[in-house]
């Protein structure tokens, strides 16, 4: 009898080792706090229904100082400056993460999605209504960054900048097009008349930035305002190629295919160059371009791919390519600051390049070993697991998801008091006491991911330590689409490929 029940001891354990591990992360409730971070950070004149409660409307005037009106859009971080650049990103990772993961969603999460995406799209709209010109930029870095203050009181300088022929800015028109041809996507079925109105404004976006290349931060005046916060440090030519590639997709008119064809090598295609970004679109072009190569086989294509399955093997530790740094803890780490948005932008191209290996029955050649869909997925889920709480430091890296998460992030609106609790104006210095306080936060900024760990996993829940402290929107923009599928593959049973 004894040796039945050793035998069936052995047994348990030989599943139990076999088995992928039971995910304990509640992924929905982290997929709805990612997009809920996104009513935090609007500007303007907030809806009815908006859900971060404890913010109200402001920049109403914003661009008229222009003539224009740019009321709207997103603050980028924990600033009240509405950067176009790294706000056009976003929108078109939260379209992306739609687009290929919106099934996954459950349906009132797929709405608040297709929401924040609008919030956003309405704003690019704006930023291109006058022709000739594309706004690029509201208010006044270095006046703003002087100040704690709440979007509400902002009283520092609203100042517009601006794209044209004679200033060109083909990273941000690229970047624009980009947004607007992913988000037509998005309202294809939603509002087919708003999404033809994204379709047809994203083609004109990019014939200017194509008819008048340069890049914006080369401008005197514009660098003054963008730069060092969101210069154009990796050229503008990988955003051409991004642009079409998204029109491509879009509207699959061959005139955008022939362009990538046609233009790929002087623009830079074939750099391989594993970065992906509101600056460094490569990585995450040559993923895009090659679903087309691999379900529609176009040869023409086929740099694309070896390009993505280049950029795959430096992901994977046990391949023989040179990888990326990794912490002691397991997190992707980039140095320079934000490290969160590189954790999720390269989290969500592993997962898509994933289920595009796996539509075409394809897999990634890493010198040693090959490389499947199951692989991209282990180390994507890993990533994300470490975010939510699976890490050194035994805490989520999402404000309000879990039992532990960030107290102090760097944000304004988030660390004053809520203008409803607090209707008197608080001035440009006078809300320093609350920057310099190490109380937690007054209004947490549910689902905000803060910028992260250093290399050595090691985080201090530090307001003034922006670089780790502060959340942005592309951080969150990609994270929408990870979370989504992870919510339908918990424990990645369902795709065993």
């Amino acid at each position: 009898m004894r040796f039945f029940f050793h035998i069936l001891l052995l047994l348990l354990l030989l599943m139990l080792i076999q088995s992928p591990p039971a995910s304990t992360h509640n992924y929905h409730d982290a997929l709805t706090k990612s997009i809920l971070f996104f009513d935090g950070q609007r500007s303007g004149r907030l809806p009815s229904d908006q859900r971060a409660t404890w913010r109200g409307d402001s920049g109403l005037s914003d661009g008229s100082e222009a003539g224009v009106d740019l009321q709207g859009g997103y603050y980028d971080a924990g600033d009240n400056v509405k950067f176009g650049f790294p706000m056009a990103f976003t929108t078109t990772m939260l379209s992306w993460s739609v687009i290929d993961f919106g099934d996954a969603m459950p349906s009132d999460e797929f709405r608040n999605a297709a929401v924040a995406i609008r919030w956003a799209t309405d704003y690019l709209l704006k930023t291109i209504s006058q022709p000739g010109r594309i706004f690029v930029q509201v208010g006044n870095p270095i006046s703003d960054h002087n100040c704690w203050e709440r979007p509400e009181d902002m009283d520092t300088a609203r100042t517009v900048y601006n794209v044209s022929a004679e200033r060109p800015g083909s990273e941000v028109a690229g970047e624009t097009a980009a947004a607007l041809a992913a988000g037509s996507m998005v309202f294809r079925s939603l509002d087919p008349g708003y999404s033809q109105k994204l379709l047809e404004n994203a083609m004109r976006v990019f014939e200017f930035a194509d008819n008048h290349k340069g890049a914006y931060s080369d401008d005197p005046g514009l660098r003054a305002g963008v730069c060092p916060f969101y210069c154009d440090f990796d050229g503008y030519q990988d955003e051409l190629l991004w642009g079409a590639a998204w029109l491509r997709r879009a509207s699959q008119n061959d005139t955008f295919l022939n362009y990538i064809q046609d233009n790929g090598k002087t623009l830079g295609a074939d750099d391989n160059i594993n970065e992906f970004g509101w600056d460094n679109k490569h990585a995450g072009l040559n993923v895009l371009v090659s679903k087309e190569y691999m379900e529609g086989q176009v040869l023409s294509l086929e740099s694309y791919k070896e390009s993505a399955d280049s950029f795959m093997c430096t992901l994977i530790p046990e391949s023989s390519s040179s990888h990326i740094q990794y912490t002691p803890g397991g997190l992707i780490y980039k140095p320079g600051g934000s490290n969160m948005q590189h954790v999720t932008s390269i989290t969500f191209l592993l997962l898509t390049y994933a289920n595009y290996l796996s539509k075409s029955s394809q897999t990634v050649n890493c010198g040693s070993i090959t490389v499947g869909p199951a692989s991209l997925r282990l180390q994507a889920k890993k990533q994300i697991d470490y975010l939510l709480g699976d890490n050194p430091m035994n805490m989520s890296y999402m404000v309000g998801y879990g039992t532990r998460y960030p107290q102090r992030i760097h944000h304004r609106g988030s660390s004053l008091p809520s203008i409803h609790d607090h209707p008197q104006f608080i001035a440009c210095k006078e809300g320093s006491i609350y920057f310099n306080s190490t109380n937690p936060n007054l209004n947490p900024l549910i689902g905000a991911v803060v910028g992260g760990p250093g290399e050595d996993d090691v985080y201090k829940d530090d307001r003034a330590d922006f670089r780790k402290s502060e959340p942005t929107t592309y951080i969150n923009a990609p994270l929408v689409g990870v979370l989504a599928y992870f919510v339908s593959n918990p424990n990645l049973s369902d795709h065993p490929n």
